[in-house]
């Protein structure tokens, strides 16, 4: 199993403004607390005073096209409810968890699964890690006066979304992670670019955002391909990319890249023939097991997030000690404990109380590290700024990361990635 450590960040200058990952059902996982099957509230009732408990749903991806990422995001939210639950819990008494499962976009799961986090009178949910899901059920669970906390959510859509001031992430979106892949394709020295993109809300925005950064460096993005990512296989798509023989290959998906690997493959576009380029969603060290060794020697990627530092990934192993993936893990720690911070300085668990009290906990106060630390300054009567393990997580008023790291990987000669880059981002500057 490969440790990711953070990497140094050093400073660069330029301008940016902060502007998904995509699918997600309703099985349990072991020892994890379900939800119940009664109906749901209507949505958009008001939303009550909070009944003292602090209840948080988890709607993430157990199955579907992003399924690999559920054990990190699941693993980060036990974690942090131990850590709570062990330092007294929020407001005098224990967290509650209810999990399950978002399934991806080709279902009603998720959909299913809010209806029953409702019922179970939730103040939060946590999720879901894919935009386009997110981006189906955020009405109901808003308009039900319940905080929505997405770790994983990347779409800029998600910045002006009617929300009424209830969603919040962690991963700071798509407009930033495009700008940082484009500019690292054409700092490669790659001239000539090919882009095969899966066709959603994630695949196109981030490879609108790829081509416009790209070319403003000077790129020409010879041929672009939105595929479909139900397809059985992709021969015609890798083809219409061979027939322009692009320098570098920009590979934007979920898990059915492994098929899209194969066919480029296939068809003579080696790695080390031309540069590929991934993204957060196909970079994985479990989807590429089976492939050959070496066939991702020397490939790139990048995903919002600081790499999880190696101590939290030994606590998180304490808590799941088969877990393989790490990917917004951190983030979902985060998103966790500053759901129980928002509610401790709110002195009540209900949704519109917590968000209330979001952006204050994250920044302008005492610099604090973990629930236990946290919460001693607000019993103090002090103000307080989180500062995660995903990072500072300096809320906007639109509910986005104002600092944000994007973290650039690259893979070895046994298909598994590491650590190459950090790259900070605050709004207006870059830095990396």
């Amino acid at each position: 199993m490969i440790r990711i450590s953070r990497a140094p960040i050093v400073t660069l200058a330029a301008c940016l403004a902060l502007a998904a990952c995509s699918p997600e059902a309703t099985t349990a996982r072991p020892g994890a607390t379900t939800a119940a099957s009664s109906p749901a509230p209507a949505s958009g009732s008001p939303a009550a005073k909070g009944d003292g408990t602090l209840t948080i749903g988890t709607v993430l991806p157990q199955t579907g096209t992003l399924a690999y990422l559920g054990p990190p995001m699941f693993t980060g939210v036990d974690l942090a409810l131990k850590e709570i639950n062990e330092a007294g819990g929020v407001l005098g008494r224990p967290v509650v968890e209810h999990d399950t499962d978002s399934g991806d976009t080709t279902t009603n799961i998720a959909s299913q699964s809010v209806d029953k986090l409702l019922a179970q009178k939730v103040d939060a949910v946590v999720g879901a890690a894919s935009s386009s899901v997110s981006e189906a059920v955020i009405d109901k669970i808003t308009g039900a006066g319940v905080v929505q906390f997405s770790p994983a959510n990347t779409s800029d859509k998600f910045t002006t979304i009617e929300d009424g001031g209830l969603y919040f992430r962690t991963a700071p979106p798509d407009r930033l992670q495009g700008r940082v892949l484009g500019d690292l394709v054409v700092s490669d020295g790659n001239e000539t670019i090919g882009i095969l993109a899966m066709q959603d809300s994630y695949g196109t925005g981030l490879a609108n955002q790829v081509t416009e950064t790209a070319e403003a460096g000077g790129a020409t993005v010879v041929e672009r391909v939105d595929y479909d990512p139900k397809a059985a296989e992709f021969s015609a798509d890798v083809a219409k990319i061979r027939a322009k023989n692009p320098k570098a290959i920009v590979l934007i998906g979920f898990e059915e890249t492994a098929k899209v690997v194969q066919e480029l493959v296939k068809q003579g576009l080696t790695a080390d023939r031309h540069r590929w380029y991934m993204v957060d969603g196909n970079m994985s060290n479990t989807n590429f097991v089976s492939a050959p060794r070496g066939t991702l020697d020397g490939v790139k990627g990048t995903y919002p997030g600081a790499a999880a530092p190696e101590a939290f990934q030994k606590r998180l192993l304490a808590v799941e000690p088969d877990l393989a993936e790490y990917t917004y893990a951190a983030e979902s720690y985060d998103a966790v404990t500053l759901i129980a911070l928002a509610a401790e300085a709110a002195k009540d668990d209900a949704g519109r109380s917590i968000a209330a009290r979001l952006v204050e906990v994250s920044k302008t106060g005492e610099k604090c590290t973990g629930f236990r630390e946290c919460v001693a300054l607000l019993k103090a009567g002090k103000d307080i700024d989180y500062e995660g393990v995903s990072g500072p997580v300096e809320f906007d008023e639109a509910g986005d990361p104002s600092v944000a790291t994007i973290g650039v990987y690259q893979y070895g000669a046994d298909n598994k990635f590491n650590a190459a880059k950090a790259l900070e981002y605050r709004k207006g500057s870059i830095a990396g």
